[in-house]
């Protein structure tokens, strides 16, 4: 059974800064693309960044460019979202998924690209 999960999430000022985390279970982490999703409260999912199972290729959404930086640690299963210069328009529920393919498609920002989801962890940015 495969089990993804987050963390790092939490409250922090406007300009500050997060690292999430996320493991997975059940699964070869480095056979896959992954994914980072979020969703704000009356929101549509908004797909964030992924990354391509080697690390070699990384896509960002406009809105979070030059600010947040994808990466992972095949050798520790870890993927990571370390989050700078965040907005209050940045309060999500953050998830992380994993991807069908070893390659970030050209769809990469749509859900139906990544086939397990973790439970999210909670970013809330005060102004």
């Amino acid at each position: 059974q495969v089990r993804v999960v987050e963390s790092g999430g939490g409250l922090v000022e406007a300009g500050g800064s997060l690292r999430l985390s996320c493991t997975a279970s059940g699964l070869t982490f480095s056979n896959y693309a992954w994914g980072w999703f979020r969703q704000a409260p009356g929101k549509e999912r908004e797909g964030v960044s992924c990354i391509t199972w080697s690390g070699a290729h990384r896509n960002y959404a406009d809105s979070v460019k030059g600010r947040f930086t994808i990466s992972r640690d095949n050798a520790k299963t870890t993927l990571y979202l370390q989050m700078n210069s965040l907005e209050t328009e940045d309060t999500a529920m953050y998830y992380c998924a994993v991807g069908k393919y070893s390659y970030c498609p050209s769809s990469w920002d749509a859900g139906d690209q990544y086939k397990y989801w973790g439970q999210g962890t909670q970013v809330t940015v005060s102004s």
